[in-house]
């Protein structure tokens, strides 16, 4: 009598004829999948792709940012994939906008901002940091912004701002502009800013599209700020200089922060490396669109008492 051959899958027999193909048991799956990560590699397609088959993904792998071993972020800075928020410049932006303009000195292009220059001769101590930024020209389809100007300025480990603080009116350190490379990239040697009452600890920020332009801020094509991890701010304000800083952060977040608080610095937050012994490098893409009519800036006069910050 003849033999019907049993119900077989990619060449093999089903060990349950009678059940449905996803029900032949465990070893029979183990089996068909080690088939199809032999087929995948004969492909050309790595494990990871096969991770994907088996989701139903078809997009990429989304990344995540790991802690290094002293608690600080992932180092990639990522690509700018959108324009950089709008901010405001606040009350010290030293741009010639509510007084005092450093961008019209001798000696502010400059990679070192630690010390004052010309008639100033102080210097700003605390945890040194290293602000690596990279700017994209999104109106040429996010191309390298070679060229360009990037003006940054922050406050001392006290939180006080150079030219208008009580006791450093007369110093012009923690500011400086540097032209962004063929990559678009610009890097200044600083340390890290203190958080003063009602604000997240960050970096202010403008881009003028090219050095001839930082005289004149009505020229500036972005004005933003950088926010820093809050696991780094810990750290750093652990130390001494740093005490004031303590009691600040513990005030407020990201989420309720007066210019980060609309999204949480979704695009603003930075990667960080490093440890409070060696420093920080601190990252950041900005996407710049001058096609857009640039609403940050506008600097208001004055300050809080004795010059402390009042909030921006």
């Amino acid at each position: 009598m003849t033999q019907h051959a049993r119900p077989s899958y990619a060449g093999r027999e089903l060990p349950r004829p009678d059940e449905e193909l996803v029900d032949q048991g465990l070893a029979f799956d183990v089996g068909t999948l080690l088939d199809r990560r032999r087929l995948l590699a004969l492909l050309g397609i790595g494990a990871a792709g096969l991770g994907l088959a088996a989701c139903g993904g078809s997009g990429t792998a989304a990344s995540s940012s790991g802690s290094s071993s002293s608690g600080s972020s992932s180092s990639s800075a990522g690509a700018a994939s959108g324009e950089i928020p709008d901010e405001t410049a606040g009350p010290y932006p030293g741009d010639g906008s509510n007084g005092p303009d450093v961008l019209e000195q001798s000696g502010i292009v400059r990679s070192d901002l630690r010390s004052s220059f010309g008639e100033s001769s102080g210097t700003a101590e605390g945890v040194p940091m290293t602000l690596e930024l990279t700017v994209r020209d999104l109106a040429n389809g996010g191309v390298p912004f070679e060229g360009a100007a990037v003006y940054v300025w922050h406050c001392t480990r006290e939180g006080g701002y150079s030219m208008y603080s009580s006791g450093v009116e007369d110093e012009n350190f923690l500011r400086g502009v540097q032209i962004a490379d063929s990559s678009g990239r610009v890097r200044f040697t600083s340390i890290v800013p203190a958080c003063y009452d009602g604000r997240w600890p960050h970096v202010h920020v403008e881009v003028y599209p090219d050095q001839r332009s930082i005289t004149d801020s009505g020229n500036a094509i972005a004005t933003s700020q950088v926010a820093l991890p809050q696991d780094v701010c810990e750290a750093v304000y652990a130390t001494e200089g740093y005490e004031a800083s303590v009691a600040n952060l513990a005030r407020v977040g990201l989420t309720t922060d007066t210019v980060f608080g609309d999204d949480g610095g979704a695009s603003q937050l930075a990667t960080v490396d490093g440890d409070v012994r060696g420093g920080y490098t601190v990252r950041l893409a900005l996407g710049v669109d001058t096609t857009t009519t640039p609403s940050g800036g506008g600097a208001p006069g004055g300050g809080g008492p004795g010059g402390a910050p009042p909030g921006r």
